[in-house]
């Protein structure tokens, strides 16, 4: 169940503009497959019986739950396709779920047969300052064709948030972006929640050179941003006085995220989002006897290493109160470093935390390992 509703998750973040459920459990079900097709801004449905089809419609936000209700009890294959991916998920017999995700070499002309224009949060023809200071914009609010990847990651880092805040009642907010540098991404950030959610935001960016604050403090002000401002500060030492409902950290180098993540869980923050980068600690300390296959050779060693590095953060996370996924930020063509952790503060039954801390502690003592997470919140008394 679990496996499902993350492939499922997954898959959505995509928007795919068609799903096809097929390969009835039963012999005797009512539909040989399930046709869904995105439609303006939501689904068509199409059954098919063995003589008939029957339509229905499909609300957007009704889309997970359906496609969640029927694989898991009536259908073993769903098949999914966006302009880039295809996606299929399959259940054996045994209740085992698989996933893969391979090029979907058609998708573009697919995607004009069916007049599809993707709705991005951050439209196109708008004009956003800080996506035109980046040349993702023209001045007038076209996107620049050499840009327009980064503008989809932007894009789809506004989205996986808005996908956590959408159904919340939310008049204030504060965030903290820790190493936010000058990427202008804390900026988009502020217009997305201002100006697109209504949301009375607060922001406070962190990062370590002066000169970096100084110029990004003068841009906020040039923007009339005036909830936004920037502060020189360590990601391991910086003190919060006041409530925080969301921390986030990009590409914050090596163990850096493991401080942003403890001081995050020390403030009780709501919700967290973070793309971990440089993942080197581990790689320095991990060996294993009954396992040394995993080590033998450098480069199986060093994404061994740092697939752990953030598994075990997710587990820790979890350990701690905040149900949490790792999502694929953007596409591995981009980057090998498109991982996204997001987690939710939430109330984690204790069997599940209990499990989670087991499984850390038990690749800790298989691989020799010292994760500064863990030893963070060990020395800190957050661990039983």
């Amino acid at each position: 169940m679990d496996k499902l509703i993350q492939h499922l998750d997954l898959i959505c973040s995509y928007e795919p503009y068609k799903y096809i459920i097929s390969n009835a459990e039963k012999k005797n079900e009512k539909f040989s497959r399930i046709v869904i097709t995105l439609k303006n801004d939501d689904y068509q449905v199409e059954k098919f019986s063995e003589d008939k089809v029957f339509h229905e419609k499909l609300l957007k936000n009704d889309l997970k739950q359906y496609l969640l209700s029927t694989v898991e009890n009536q259908y073993k294959q769903l098949n999914a396709w966006n302009e880039d991916f295809e996606f299929m998920i399959r259940i054996s017999k045994k209740g085992k779920c698989s996933f893969s995700k391979v090029i979907n070499k058609n998708g573009q002309a697919v995607a004009m047969d069916h007049n599809r224009k993707k709705n991005y949060i951050l439209p196109e023809g708008t004009r956003i300052e800080p996506l035109v200071d980046m040349g993702i914009f023209t001045q007038s609010g076209s996107v620049v064709n050499a840009m327009y990847d980064k503008y989809k990651q932007i894009n789809r880092f506004i989205e996986i948030i808005d996908d956590s805040i959408k159904d919340l009642e939310i008049e204030k907010f504060t965030i903290i972006d820790f190493g936010c540098g000058k990427s202008y991404f804390t900026f988009v950030l502020y217009y997305y929640f201002t100006v697109i959610r209504k949301i009375d935001v607060h922001i406070i960016g962190l990062d370590l050179k002066l000169d970096v604050i100084t110029k990004c403090n003068a841009t906020a002000k040039k923007y009339g941003y005036d909830q936004l401002h920037f502060e020189l500060g360590d990601i391991n030492g910086f003190q919060c006085n006041f409530p925080v409902d969301m921390v986030i950290t990009l590409h914050a180098c090596d163990t850096a995220t493991d401080y942003a993540l403890f001081n995050a869980i020390e403030w009780n923050a709501e919700m967290i989002f973070s793309v971990p980068c440089c993942q080197h600690e581990l790689n320095a300390q991990i060996e294993s006897n009954k396992l040394s296959l995993l080590t033998r050779y450098g480069i199986i060693k060093e994404r061994t290493a740092a697939l752990m590095t953030d598994a075990i953060r997710g587990n820790l996370l979890e350990y701690c109160g905040y149900k949490t996924q790792l999502l694929e930020f953007i596409d591995f063509d981009h980057t090998p470093k498109n991982i996204l952790i997001r987690a939710m503060k939430k109330n984690i039954p204790r069997a599940t935390k209990t499990k989670c801390l087991e499984e850390v502690t038990n690749i800790i003592r298989e691989f020799n390992l010292r994760p500064r997470l863990y030893e963070l919140l060990r020395d800190n008394n957050y661990l039983e």
